[in-house]
């Protein structure tokens, strides 16, 4: 693609401030976005982890501080109505998302609905987010999903089965405060599967038909710095450099899919996690090496670099060769970190292929996937992964 030919935007308003115990340094970005009374969002895993405790004492007590723990995984929009109401009682003017991604998502709507009438589901879609929402500070404490960074949140309506994202860039965080030290007592398989969902994030973004070199640039650098640690931060949980490269490779590429979207393996994880309560990142794991061997013929010359950036030798091969190897090397580090479930692990059958295949078509992402899928081949990608 001759870059030069083709008009881009980028644009993201979130400022990184990234450091080893960076944590510290709360209070005063607390200060600098104006808040006076925060509301504190996370899960019941992190408030249990302690690190509910940790984002307090950083305060110092400095402010009065109400805390949001009722946030499930895949989170539910009434927790999004719970948290907003208790935002409204306790006069919070800053919200501190701290966890993963279902956190952070739903810190960055709790703060939007602070200035924005109605109901968060109203807001469903890209570009319906009229004002800007009170300040949020996101905190990531795993390496995956992003974000911290990203103008979505994607939500669930459990009582209909179905997820659904509000996209603007009214909905991104105002600060993105990146501790790689609060990553540390991430378990092995969450590492493992929230690491693919970022290198998910980069590689689709890489390889899409909305790709820009800004974007590129990123990709690039994100797949890098997995390929380099990885399997380290699987391996050795407490290795300082490991976790620094996986908590930036996250972030880095949330950065380059915001403005590209995403692909297929990304609009397969949105019905699998609905329908089957697949964690998100295992579920892009699952379908991320099938879905590239179905892309490569729509851009041969990324897959190859894919491969080079995994470390593998092409210089001999031909270029078809070249791109089949991105697929084995990915495989390979999926083997390596441990993943290894299929779909028919989490109850899905055969019976099950019409509704996710018809769903999952429906997906922003696949119009930017780098070939056109029908709706048979859509199945068929679901079946090889039963």
């Amino acid at each position: 693609m001759n870059f030069n030919m083709v008009p881009f935007s980028y644009h993201n308003p979130t400022a990184i401030e990234f450091g080893w115990g960076s944590l510290v340094r709360l209070p005063e970005l607390v200060k600098s976005v104006g808040g006076r009374r925060p509301l504190v969002v996370a899960d019941p895993g992190v408030a249990k982890a302690g690190l509910v405790d940790r984002v307090v004492a950083s305060l110092g007590g400095s402010v009065p501080v109400a805390i949001f723990t009722d946030v499930e995984s895949d989170p539910d929009a009434r927790s999004v109505d719970a948290g907003v109401r208790l935002a409204r009682s306790s006069e919070s003017d800053v919200i501190i998302g701290i966890g993963g991604g279902s956190a952070m998502d739903v810190a960055k709507v709790i703060g939007v609905m602070l200035t924005n009438p109605g109901n968060i589901r109203d807001y469903n879609g890209m570009g319906k987010i009229g004002k800007p929402g009170a300040p949020v500070i996101a905190i990531p404490t795993t390496s995956g999903t992003g974000s911290e960074m990203t103008i979505w949140s994607v939500l669930s309506d459990k009582d209909k089965k179905t997820k659904f994202g509000v996209g603007s860039v009214l909905n991104c965080a105002r600060i993105a405060l990146l501790d790689p030290e609060l990553t540390l007592s991430l378990p092995p398989a969450i590492t493992a599967a929230t690491g693919i969902d970022a290198l998910t994030h980069a590689l689709e973004s890489y390889v899409n038909t909305a790709t820009q070199p800004i974007s590129e640039a990123m990709s690039e650098q994100s797949m890098a710095l997995i390929a380099r640690s990885l399997r380290v931060a699987v391996s050795y949980p407490s290795n300082k450099h490991a976790r620094s490269d996986m908590l930036l490779a996250s972030t880095i590429a949330a950065m380059a899919f915001n403005s590209t979207r995403l692909g297929l393996a990304h609009a397969f994880a949105m019905p699998l996690g609905s329908r089957f309560h697949i964690p998100h990142g295992l579920a892009n794991a699952i379908m991320l090496p099938v879905v590239m061997r179905f892309n490569l013929p729509g851009n041969l010359a990324k897959f190859a670099r894919i491969a080079q950036i995994f470390g593998e030798r092409i210089e001999a091969l031909s270029l078809r060769e070249a791109a089949d190897r991105s697929v084995i090397a990915i495989e390979q580090l999926q083997v390596d970190i441990g993943i290894h479930q299929r779909l028919r692990d989490f109850g899905m059958t055969e019976d099950d292929l019409d509704d996710v295949a018809a769903e999952a078509i429906q997906s922003g992402n696949v119009a930017v996937n780098p070939r056109k899928p029908t709706l048979e081949d859509m199945k068929a990608l679901l079946r090889a992964k039963l």
